[in-house]
């Protein structure tokens, strides 16, 4: 019994980022104790969020087999266009919402290009990175705007909460939503859609299976969760910066590889993602602390990749042969 159970975590995607989460925290904390120091420790739980959100859209929207090189201009895009709204006396809740209801709009034209043009999705969300960074560029002027809200609208998304477990509004969000994907992956016929979708979809379209619909639903979920986290980091830093967002892209991606999400669709974890995320924004933080060139980041994450790719390779197959 407890060997079969064993055999059943290797199989866990989760397992192998996991790991290598454990041991970046300990090489860091070996070097620089206050890695580990309550401040530095509140300081991430309160900006990994921001990483994880829209790193779960991109999950859910790889899982289909596309991605969204746009997500990274949307995070950006979306808090100078909620803010140049509330600059012209439109109430906060008004522009918000608003905003992210373009958000889904963004995501609905690349998911329709995408799959009515039959363009990759690697080509419309490209374009779509150039227009939505030029766009927010354009409004500014290239200069940051005051990003003010009401304090029910920053407690909703940005408060700390302090007590005998202290924690973020914004964890509290990604459980939230994390629970949520999680359940629409694997407990709704949604999340078998996709999984069809991006595991064979001339399958899934035999199966009677609308996939570019699927796939169309993922990218504006994709660009709203971007748009989300984008609104969720300006309220916490009370401004909205033309070049907000810069390079999230691909550090999504990469949390959601490292995760254990296939690059090639039809299969993915939501949790892994989460760790994955956890995993980028440690290896960042910890490289802050211990004073090393701040170029060095891309490199480690580009290495932990590759080394979660191939753990994740490995522990299937070894599991697969075990129990074969």
């Amino acid at each position: 019994m407890a060997f079969r159970l064993f055999i059943e975590i290797l199989k866990r995607k989760e397992i192998s980022v996991l790991v290598i989460l454990l041991i970046v925290i300990s090489f860091f904390y070996s070097l620089q104790p206050v890695f580990l120091s309550t401040s530095n420790t509140d300081a991430l739980r309160r900006i990994t969020p921001e990483l994880s959100i829209p790193a779960l859209g991109i999950t859910m929207l790889m899982i289909t087999g596309e991605f969204d090189l746009s997500i990274g201009s949307v995070f950006g895009f979306t808090p100078i266009l909620a803010a140049t709204l509330m600059d012209t006396g439109i109430n906060a809740w008004v522009s918000i919402s608003f905003s992210l209801l373009i958000c889904c709009l963004i995501g609905a034209i690349h998911g329709i290009i995408t799959t009515k043009a039959n363009i990759p999705s690697f080509i419309t969300t490209l374009g779509g990175m150039l227009i939505w960074r030029g766009a927010a560029l354009a409004i500014t002027g290239g200069m940051p705007k005051y990003f003010h809200v009401p304090p029910e609208i920053a407690n909703i998304l940005t408060r700390s909460i302090t007590g005998s477990i202290s924690f973020h509004v914004q964890e509290l969000w990604l459980i939230t939503l994390t629970i949520v994907f999680s359940i629409i992956l694997f407990r709704h016929k949604f999340g078998n859609w996709m999984l069809a979708t991006g595991g064979n979809k001339e399958a899934a379209r035999a199966l009677g299976i609308n996939t570019s619909k699927v796939k169309t639903l993922c990218f504006m979920l994709c660009s709203l969760m971007a748009g989300f986290g984008g609104i969720m980091q300006s309220t916490r830093l009370a401004a909205a910066l033309p070049n907000q967002g810069d390079g999230l892209e691909f550090d999504a991606i990469a949390a959601a590889v490292i995760g254990g999400t296939s690059l090639y669709g039809g299969s993915g974890t939501i949790i892994g993602t989460v760790i994955g995320g956890y995993l980028s924004r440690v290896i960042e933080n910890g490289l802050v602390i211990i004073r090393a060139p701040s170029y060095y980041y891309r490199l480690y994450i580009g290495i932990i990749i590759i080394i979660a790719v191939i753990m994740n390779l490995y522990l299937q197959r070894r599991a697969m042969k075990v129990r074969g």
